[in-house]
């Protein structure tokens, strides 16, 4: 097929804010987590895809395949919808207690 670029599992996108490796970041409407270290401005390389343990908004508890948004203004997944962006579901439950939660990313470009 002549039109294929690529699989889009890894996208290079120019973070709104500066991402440490392993963070969730939205450009867009697109949600990744950064390979490495990208600062602000600056074009790195991201996931798109695959299961991820980010940072949880406290005081939610989460069941297996609940659906999840990121949040943000405060950079962590919640089970609320409001503006905030669908990214994925819960692979594991989570406490309410918890401060980061395990996040199977979905495709939803």
């Amino acid at each position: 097929m002549k039109n294929y670029v690529h699989r889009g599992d890894t996208v290079e996108l120019t973070a709104p804010y500066a991402v440490s490796s392993g963070g969730g970041c939205k450009v867009g409407s697109i949600f990744a987590v950064a390979i490495n270290d990208v600062a602000n401005g600056a074009k790195g390389q991201f996931h798109r895809t695959g299961c991820f343990d980010l940072p949880k908004t406290t005081g939610e508890a989460w069941t297996v395949g609940a659906k999840l948004y990121w949040n943000d203004t405060t950079k962590a997944v919640t089970t609320t919808v409001s503006t905030n962006l669908l990214i994925g579901v819960a692979e594991e439950a989570a406490a309410s207690g918890d401060t980061v939660g395990r996040i199977l990313l979905g495709n939803f470009a």
